[in-house]
């Protein structure tokens, strides 16, 4: 019974550890600083244990073809053998100071694994040593092996160095509705860099692609809050006027979907945005046609207010006496003249106004 009680606590806690790492959450790794030594300490002592294993080597050769005895009268194979051991030594100690020989240029990073686990990293430019059998990750660019261009095959190597300088990535142009569902096309640029070399290499398989696929994500989902344009004076934000604010309010939705991956965008900015091709046109006459309107609104405007102030000065200065017929007439013509398309044809009238 008890142990069949044993094995039923035994499966729980196998299930509940099961549950806490197949859901959405995940394991993250935290960046380190990986121990090293300075390469220049370990390359000077490179250079004495070779002097050292070439002197050994020569005099163990000479030990024992040569002739040489030595103290206390033993064999010369003797010293020949401790001599070559001393050698092998060296030559193993050499093989291993090279392994572990690491040279970096500014804005790149080295990401160590030591046996499957991360062992740190190296950020700082510098010509390090650290332990040979801690290896640099391999980067999953989709760049290395045999690339295809011209019909010729060409070989890249695998890339093990984090670049930390700030890279600029410019998707395709999408085409996304708007808020109103109007079809628009956008496009937008992001210049970003690693800040966490950890969380770029372990915690998503290729940062770049990542980052490209979040920012598309980020892109529709902000567009799609607002319309392309505002009309008759609306006090909200669109796309085509509050460009600061959008492009604000995107690189924050994108850095919230990225933090995961260790990176940090800097500034996102809107490339390219029209209304899209069948659309266009119908839009193109939407914004004439409002245009006109507003023209027309400003003309007429100040086409009431000059025949307001012609009647007030007529009638201020007693020049002429027109009744409310006439006035009604003087101000349809004033209205013609100052409002038409076209220049107004003078007709003189020789007879009486009544």
């Amino acid at each position: 019974m008890d142990a069949q009680k044993t094995d039923v606590n035994q499966v729980a806690e196998s299930t509940e550890s099961t549950e806490c790492t197949g859901g959405t959450e995940m394991t993250q790794t935290e960046e380190k600083h990986a121990p090293f030594l300075p390469g220049i300490v370990m390359l000077v002592l490179l250079i004495l244990l070779s002097a050292l294993s070439a002197f050994l080597t020569v005099w163990g050769t000479g030990h024992a073809f040569g002739g040489v005895s030595v103290p206390g009268g033993e064999y010369t194979v003797f010293g020949a053998v401790v001599c070559w051991v001393l050698a092998i030594v060296c030559w193993v100690t050499i093989t291993f100071i090279i392994l572990g020989l690491r040279i970096l240029k500014p804005n790149e990073a080295y990401v160590l694994t030591f046996f499957g686990k991360y062992y740190g990293s190296l950020k700082k430019e510098g010509f390090y040593f650290v332990n040979p059998f801690a290896i640099p990750t391999r980067l999953n660019t989709g760049e290395s092996g045999y690339q295809f261009t011209n019909g010729m095959a060409i070989w890249k190597p695998a890339k093990y160095k984090v670049s930390l300088k700030a890279t600029t990535l410019s998707n395709e142009k999408q085409k996304i509705n708007d808020q109103l569902g109007n079809p628009i096309e956008i496009g937008i640029v992001v210049i970003w860099r690693v800040v966490n070399t950890a969380k770029a290499v372990f915690n998503v398989d290729n940062y770049n692609e990542f980052l490209s696929t979040q920012c598309d994500s980020a892109l529709r989902n902000i567009v799609r809050m607002y319309p392309y344009d505002l009309h008759n004076g609306e006090d909200e934000l669109s796309l085509r006027g509050s460009s600061q604010e959008i492009a604000g309010q995107l690189r924050n939705e994108i850095q919230k979907k990225v933090d995961v991956a260790g990176l940090e965008v800097t500034e996102a900015r809107i490339t390219h945005l029209a209304y899209s091709t069948e659309i266009a046109a119908a839009m193109l006459q939407r914004q004439q046609a409002a245009a006109i309107i507003d023209a027309r609104t400003l003309i007429v405007r100040g086409a009431v207010g000059m025949v307001e102030q012609a009647l007030r000065e007529l009638n201020e200065n007693g020049i002429v006496d027109l009744d409310n017929e006439r006035k009604a007439a003087m101000v349809s013509n004033l209205l013609v003249v100052l409002c038409g398309n076209k220049d107004p044809q003078p007709i003189v009238n020789s007879g009486s106004l009544y």
